[in-house]
């Protein structure tokens, strides 16, 4: 789990760096995530366990179920149920996979389980036991009207449950283990919502309202955040061997929504701390594990249907919106699941200044677009120019009862960007004397656009910049940059804040103060003027031209320039192709000289075939049977060995005739042995006949 845990730190501290963040309901994205986090190539899983897990989690986001698992888990289903030596967590899980496939059964079984389950519950001794007995008997309830579930003495199981509980509000796993864990808590509450569910009588009501009372201080001890993000810490491995808040908290969810479905009475849950766990679940994101992605849509499915506190989030399509193309600011409210919300009304309450107190008082009902389930502000408030906002909404409900359906959480803050296009005008660069201050060179600039200009000045002259930037509502606009860099031929670089003075930007660079930051390196400089911020649309860096310094030599202890950092590319990159010349080849005889003295060369071998032809040479000694083969491959390779001398001459290089004469070496001394021994052998019995 330590993915687990590193994914929720980051978001956890991202959350807890601003006062108010943006919750998107589950997308499309979870669903991809599902599709490849529970993917099996046979269908099957590790257990039954992570089976529903995978099971659920389809079921939740509406992804079809593929056969190969149905077939491959109905197996080990049967298999389970109908043992009678299976475990009580086994049993669990065959019949929570069984709820959601519907496996072919036999009827009989179930009357058998119900009675194993029963009889567990006289000598459960832990929190497990109960859960899993107590759970079992719940789905059994759910497939089969057949088997009578009902629990006879469900008071005393109640308060066996009930005693393992602390005074925060958590519980322990047994009476033997003073740890407590909120992982355990939501164990608890789920395994008393089955104990009312199941119980033949009603419950003592003095033990439904402690419980209650145990539920206010858990919500007491939740972790919270500035921006309303709410979660149940985790500091000890939980029941199931996981540990972290995402765990714990999806346990606790778990069991306030099944009391919450059983109990009577409406359990007045703080609705903003329950809006707050949404915010948790939903701020992780996409995990990065399949158990991970189990705990955050199996609890988000329990917010959707919890009774009396149902979470609704307010979501924002764009947070980035153009003053220049008039974008227009659409809010959705749906519920965590992405359903629709009931009849409701936005109102944008105030606006807020990044980094201000100070707030505008607009409320503005929105208008709703049925066709797109969006509330519309089609018009920006005038007071809203390019920067960075949090608009504050409130959610108003058409009908008033549902105030005690849904969660809104109060207002809800959102930040909003506002972008437009800067205005950006009486650009100007000028030479100015240092005494008297008179510009002797002064040229327009063109901004953003194309300039390049051609300047020069001494140590005794300065260099000034200046040009305006306003808003598309004529106010004077202050990038988070704007940089004036100037680039020497040898690669030193020195960069300068453009400051703002009043209506414009400006900078003057006096030459004669900063020669030693200069160096004292006279030659030329490149300019290179960089405006931008995350809210202008036109930001740009561009090149203004060069100025030609004529700075002073450089004093004796005077800091010399940094050593450049090298290039990588002209290091390591591809060198210039190197041209070779190559020595005139010496003329040659003619070809028909050649080809000549080739046949003079060749001619004493025909005139020793035509000897041996005439001398009529001896061949009676030449092997026969498998001894003449050896014999032939013998003559062949000394011709091979011939031929590669002449290839040799004509094309090969000396490495690769070497290579070829040494395999033919090998192969020519395993022949010629064999031939010459069978020719010595032969010789040797006619001498001794």
């Amino acid at each position: 789990m330590d993915r687990n845990l590193g994914i929720l730190v980051a978001a956890l501290l991202l959350v807890a760096s601003t006062t108010c963040a943006i919750f998107n309901p589950v997308s499309e994205s979870h669903r991809s995530a599902a599709s490849e986090l529970f993917s099996s190539a046979d269908g099957s899983f590790g257990s039954l366990e992570e089976t529903y897990e995978a099971l659920k989690t389809f079921e939740v986001l509406g992804i079809e179920k593929k056969p190969e698992i149905r077939t491959s888990a109905c197996v080990s289903v049967v298999k389970i149920l109908s043992s009678t030596s299976s475990a009580l967590k086994d049993l669990f899980h065959a019949l929570r996979v069984n709820g959601v496939l519907k496996c072919e059964l036999n009827d009989q079984d179930f009357p058998g389980i119900g009675s194993k389950l029963k009889d567990s519950l006289n000598g459960a001794n832990s929190l497990l036991d109960f859960y899993y007995s107590i759970g079992g008997l719940m789905l059994i309830k759910d497939q089969t009207s057949e088997v009578d579930v009902h629990i006879s003495d469900a008071d005393r199981i109640f308060r066996s449950i009930k005693a393992l509980s602390q005074s925060d509000g958590r519980w322990r796993l047994n009476s033997n283990n003073p740890e407590s864990s909120n992982d355990a808590a939501g164990i608890a509450l789920e395994s008393l919502a089955g104990v009312i569910s199941l119980a033949s009588s009603e419950i003592d009501s003095s033990l439904i309202a402690t419980l209650k009372n145990d539920i206010s201080k858990l919500f007491d001890g939740v972790e919270k955040y500035d921006d309303g993000t709410c979660f149940f810490d985790e500091k000890l491995v939980d029941a199931r061997g996981h540990e972290g808040p995402l765990s714990a908290s999806a346990s606790v969810v778990r069991g306030i929504t099944a009391f919450a479905a059983v109990s009577s009475e409406n359990l007045n849950l703080p609705g903003e701390k329950v809006l707050g766990l949404a915010k948790f679940f939903l701020g992780i994101g996409i995990p990065g594990s399949a158990k991970d992605l189990y705990y955050q849509i199996d609890a988000l499915s329990c917010l959707e249907s919890i009774r009396g506190s149902v979470p609704l989030i307010l979501s924002l399509p764009a947070t980035v919106l153009s003053v220049t193309k008039k974008d227009q600011l659409k809010v959705r409210v749906s519920t965590v699941l992405g359903s629709s919300a009931p009849p409701l009304s936005v109102k944008l309450m105030q606006i807020f200044v990044s980094g201000s107190k100070d707030a505008s008082v607009i409320d503005q009902k929105l208008k709703f677009d049925p066709e797109n389930s969006v509330h519309v502000l089609e018009t920006l408030p005038t007071n809203v120019d390019v920067g960075n906002y949090i608009f504050s909404f409130e959610i108003i409900f058409d009908e008033p009862e549902h105030k005690n359906k849904y969660a809104t959480g109060g207002r809800t803050r959102v930040p909003i960007h506002v972008t437009g296009v800067i205005k950006i005008d009486s650009g100007e660069i000028a030479i100015l004397e240092n005494d008297l201050g008179s510009v002797e060179t002064q040229k327009k600039l063109d901004l953003p656009g194309e300039s390049a200009v051609a300047l020069s000045a001494n140590h005794l002259q300065k260099l000034r910049l200046s040009f305006r930037l306003t808003t598309p509502f004529g106010q004077v606009f202050k990038p988070h940059q704007a940089f004036l860099k100037l680039k020497h031929e040898s690669g030193v670089e020195h960069i300068f804040v453009v400051a703002n003075s009043g209506k414009k930007f400006e900078i003057i660079l006096d030459f004669l103060g900063l020669v030693d930051k200069f160096f004292y390196l006279s030659g030329t400089y490149d300019l290179q003027l960089t405006v931008g911020d995350s809210v202008m649309e036109n930001s740009f860096l561009q090149p203004l031209g060069h100025i030609e310094l004529d700075l002073p030599e450089a004093p004796e202890k005077a800091a010399r320039p940094p050593p450049q950092p090298v290039d990588m590319y002209s290091r390591y990159g591809p060198k210039a192709e190197i041209s070779h010349i190559f020595r005139v080849p010496e003329k040659r005889p003619p070809r028909e000289l050649s080809l000549a003295f080739f046949g003079l060369v060749i001619l004493p071998f025909f005139g020793f075939l035509a000897g041996l032809f005439h001398l009529r040479a001896n061949l009676k000694n030449f092997p026969k049977s498998i001894h003449a083969t050896f014999a032939i491959l013998f003559h062949l390779g000394i011709a091979a060995v011939l031929s590669l001398y002449a290839l040799f001459w004509f094309k090969l290089d000396l490495f690769t005739t070497l290579k070829t004469l040494g395999l033919l070496g090998i192969f020519l001394m395993f022949v010629g042995h064999k031939t010459l021994s069978h020719l010595a052998s032969t010789s040797a019995k006619l001498k001794t006949t």
